[in-house]
């Protein structure tokens, strides 16, 4: 029997195939940042230098409060079906820990799942992908990519060619440049495919760009390192201040935000092992003159390691413009979460866990070359997520906002360079770009369209929800709550008032909180999230991501 949503959807997607022909209806182009902070590019407040990131937000628009899911793949999980993670399976990480009973957490993407590249393939689109995919099996050309190069897994070397895959399999090769650096080889391969793509006049296509840049390990040409060495000795401390002024510049900040004080350590499950659980990151000038030298090394890597991402961006939208094709590409450029704090004020040196070593004299120099292997570690995550409290992994803002541009100048109708606040979820990306591209979306998807937004009217959009290791959270209008695991403690925020989660309300409104919290659990149930989190104790599963 058809529903009253299912033929809304329908008639809908019929309606945008007759207003739009094949050859009217926009290209998309969706790139993936991963583990990029809210506050790293340019344009959002970041010294870090993203000229062709800016670029498409002075043409495009910002958007400020696009929500992801915390963490890499219940993120890529949501964006690629429009669907909470926990309700196709992914509510954890790819190879978690399986809980009998509970379908919500068995660590791979239902079979049944439609993913967004055979909704777009059925309406016309030939469909791309580079970069990282980190959604298990079936592999992307099974879910409805027509061609794919990259990494199937979640994170590993970025100097190291044998970590990266070609599908179909038996596809022929592009040439690999030497020294092969794979942020240049998933673009080298982006550009090669649509090429082949072009061969097909009028056809439209789809391509996700899933940079697996900035997350760790850290790795960087060495020219690039050195351009930023000046810039992060002078800690995070001051980096995040100036990272303030100039989002409050830019009009990112409201003027009632105060900056958030560096975020706890932990609690997480790896941090309380090394003793700094719930411990604050420390004032730059407390830590010692060769450790500083050594963290001032570490961001330098990672801001290089943007940097290029963005010099490779510029290739392709180089490209398309060359082609006479941008006009008529919705670009839409987000991170799959808030900046990764694994694991401690000094990051980490091995896939193994929490060791750190003290880089000093010629050691700095091998820091981000092959066969090095570290993370930057909370106190640069904290300065990359200003003004927000925490990061990755957790439902406060630090690991659920995500800094969004969108460039389309045939379709876009706000001002160029301008900036749109409206809340929306990586879940609503599929039925929004579904509904531009003439196509319908699932009738499962939980996500809204959203594409009226593009035209500047706003979207009633319903409250948000996540869960995430034990974190969850609501946003219902200005109001969110949100809690952490193990304390699973409610608070609640204005974050119209009070975006730095500052000032918890909980005490002052609590049939506000009481109200929500049921909400959550109507949710949770629907979604089979409980009665996971209820299950004591926690102790997790799977790393990075």
């Amino acid at each position: 029997m058809l529903t009253r949503r299912d033929f809304l959807q329908t008639i809908t997607a019929a309606a945008a195939m007759a207003a739009a022909s094949p050859a009217k209806r926009p290209n998309i182009l969706l790139i993936l940042a991963d583990d990029l902070g809210y506050s790293d590019p340019g344009c959002f407040g970041g010294e870090i230098e993203t000229p062709n990131i800016d670029r498409l937000a002075s043409r495009g628009v910002r958007f400020t409060q696009l929500y992801n899911n915390a963490r890499c793949c219940p993120s890529r999980a949501a964006l690629m079906t429009g669907q909470h993670p926990h309700k196709v399976g992914m509510g954890n990480m790819v190879g978690g820990k399986e809980i009998a009973g509970y379908p919500g957490f068995v660590g791979r993407v239902s079979e049944s799942a439609r993913f967004m590249p055979a909704v777009l393939r059925s309406a016309g689109y030939t469909t791309l992908m580079c970069g990282k995919w980190h959604l298990g099996n079936p592999n992307p050309v099974a879910r409805g990519f027509d061609e794919f190069y990259g990494m199937l897994h979640g994170f590993d070397s970025f100097w190291d060619a044998t970590k990266y895959t070609r599908l179909p399999a038996g596809r022929p090769a592009i040439p690999l440049r030497q020294p092969f650096y794979s942020t240049d080889a998933i673009t080298d391969h982006a550009l090669s495919f649509l090429g082949t793509a072009r061969q097909s006049p009028g056809k439209p296509w789809f391509l996700y760009l899933a940079y697996n840049a900035p997350h760790f390990p850290l790795h960087a040409p060495r020219e690039l390192i050195d351009k930023y060495q000046n810039v992060y000795e002078q800690g995070w401390d001051a980096i995040r201040e100036r990272r303030f002024a100039r989002m409050r510049k830019l009009g990112l900040i409201d003027p009632r935000w105060t900056m958030s004080p560096r975020s706890i350590v932990g609690p997480n499950r790896v941090s309380s092992l090394n003793g700094w659980a719930d411990k604050q990151n420390p004032a730059w000038e407390t830590i010692p003159a060769d450790r500083r030298k050594d963290l001032a090394r570490r961001m330098a890597i990672f801001a290089g390691m943007v940097d290029r991402m963005d010099q490779n961006i510029g290739r392709v939208t180089a490209d398309l413009e060359s082609r006479g094709e941008l006009e008529n590409t919705l670009i839409l450029f987000s991170s799959d979460n808030g900046a990764c704090a694994e694991w401690d004020p000094w990051g980490f040196d091995t896939q193994s866990g929490p060791d750190n070593i003290l880089h000093t004299g010629e050691r700095l120099a091998e820091m981000g070359q092959p066969g090095s292997y570290h993370s930057y570690g909370s106190g640069w995550a904290n300065a990359c997520n200003t003004p927000w409290r925490l990061y990755k992994h957790y439902t406060h803002e630090g690991g659920i906002s995500s800094p969004t541009i969108m460039q389309w100048p045939t379709g876009l109708k706000l001002r160029a360079g301008s900036t749109d606040n409206q809340p929306w979820h990586f879940i609503d990306v599929l039925p929004t770009l579904a509904a531009v591209a003439g196509a319908t979306a699932p009738a499962e998807c939980a996500g809204v369209n959203m594409s009226p937004m593009f035209a500047g009217k706003p979207v009633k959009r319903g409250p948000l929800f996540w869960e995430h290791e034990g974190g969850r959270a609501v946003r219902d209008g200005k109001w969110k709550i949100s809690a952490v695991y193990p304390t699973g403690k409610w608070e609640l925020f204005d974050i119209e008032a009070d975006r730095t989660e500052q000032n918890d309300l909980a005490g002052k409104y609590p049939e506000r909180v009481k109200q929500m919290v049921s909400m959550w659990e109507a949710w949770a149930k629907e979604n089979n999230v409980l009665p996971w989190i209820w299950t004591p104790p926690y102790r997790g599963a799977g790393t990075g991501g």
